[in-house]
């Protein structure tokens, strides 16, 4: 740490500019310390006792917990910081969870979260990341508020409910769908001035047709995952009209046949369909270029309209839309494992589509540092506004990281 002591209190004073008192800045700037500092648990307690003189408990609880500070002003110069290092290509989308054992803190509930694998009492917080192939950094936040959160919900839990007033819930925030958060993000970061022309998210927002929707209304592309149920009819499908008969409406123009799953669809093309791309070289030891293993597998490529109701309600006409569907078939295994769709343009090669589909890995790198190292999950405080000031400020510890990794890189690398 004292070897960046320097660097690390410039960076500070430019992420921090925004404080309107000196003190803020100040304790910004211990806080940074405090997380970059080694010690397992990042919580205020234990960073107090490393940080020496520095080390007020008292005051660093009431900065990150209280202090009437707007952790979206940070995230901005945060965001125009990153974004000229990175030079992002991608925006990526997703959500991590943040176990608990009690039920004081605020948004805490039994909900599913891929951190466990299973449904668990946990907050859910949605992220957005800044990424380029050689980096990645996140930039914005949302804590999900479950339904049992929310006053008037049939799903309310009244003593929840009565708890939001403790961990100062404003009275304006209920609850929004994960996906709908992700937009909510998206147009802050746009008003920022970030612009970047393709989004990636997993399942878990690819799934919903509204999502896909919205990033096209915004005038971005994506590549993201769905899951393997989700219906589609084949790109030559087209809608027929019955004759008329001169009596009544006109016949509709609908699709003869019913739409299949994306499963079905791949399957239906056959293993000749996969070829063989790599997307990467990874970090541990094998045959690539430069002495570490070739991530590699089999994809198919295939043109398909997707179906449902909300796509055939947004479609102009009967026709629905084309676009590509990725699948990923190893050639060890039977059928396909992994899809995603896309709406780039039908030109685009299939290794484009594989080495954006595989891009989403940065997200994970970023989790895996900011809750391993970091201490992203380490909040202990109970309140709405003491989780986004704790999760923008592991933001900023995990820019600065990323910031002296890029700087001591050599330049014809692209570092991990």
């Amino acid at each position: 740490m004292a070897a960046v002591r320097g660097e690390l209190e410039e960076f500070a004073a430019e992420v921090f500019e925004p404080f309107a008192r000196k003190d803020q800045r100040w304790w910004g700037q211990v806080y940074l310390r405090g997380l970059l500092t080694d010690g397992q648990r990042k919580s205020v307690e234990p960073m107090a006792a490393r940080l020496g003189e520095d080390g007020n408990r008292q005051a660093l609880a009431h900065f990150v917990t209280t202090s009437p500070w707007d952790s979206s002003h940070i995230r901005a110069r945060l965001a125009w910081k990153m974004e000229k290092v990175i030079r992002p290509t991608v925006l990526i989308f997703d959500d991590t969870g943040f176990l608990k054992d009690g039920n004081a803190s605020a948004c805490v509930s039994r909900q599913y979260t891929g951190t466990a694998g299973k449904v668990t009492n946990c907050q859910v917080g949605i992220s957005l990341h800044l990424a380029s192939d050689h980096a990645s950094a996140a930039v914005d936040w949302r804590l999900f508020l479950p339904e049992t959160w929310a006053p008037g919900s049939v799903k309310a839990d009244p003593d929840k409910v009565a708890r939001r007033t403790a961990c100062g819930i404003p009275d304006d925030i209920g609850h929004v769908e994960k996906w709908q958060l992700a937009l909510d993000m998206l147009d802050e970061t746009r008003s920022w001035g970030i612009e970047v022309p393709v989004a990636l998210a997993d399942a878990g927002y690819g799934d919903a047709a509204a999502f896909r929707h919205g990033l096209q209304a915004r005038g971005l592309g994506y590549v993201v995952g769905i899951s393997t149920t989700l219906s589609a009819q084949p790109s030559h499908a087209m809608p027929l009209a019955e004759p008329y008969s001169g009596m009544g409406r006109r016949p509709v123009a609908k699709y003869p046949d019913k739409p299949q799953s994306v499963k079905q669809l791949v399957i239906a093309a056959g293993r000749k369909e996969a070829k063989p791309v790599q997307w990467r070289e990874g970090s541990r030891p094998g045959t690539g270029r430069s002495g570490f293993k070739r991530m590699y597998s089999r994809f198919a490529a295939l043109r398909i309209r997707p179906a449902g109701r909300e796509v055939r309600q947004a479609a102009d006409g009967p026709e629905l839309p084309e676009c590509w569907l990725l699948a990923e078939w190893p050639a060890s295994q039977g059928e396909p494992v992994q899809f995603w769709l896309s709406d780039l343009a039908a030109s685009t090669p299939l290794t484009t589509l594989v080495r954006l589909a595989k891009l989403r890995w940065r997200i994970e790198h970023d989790y895996r540092e900011m809750k391993q190292a970091l201490g992203l999950a380490h909040f202990e405080g109970r309140t709405f506004t003491g989780w986004h000031h704790h999760v923008t400020l592991v933001s900023a510890a995990h820019a600065f990281c990323t910031l002296q990794r890029l700087a001591a890189a050599p330049k014809d690398t692209a570092p991990a």
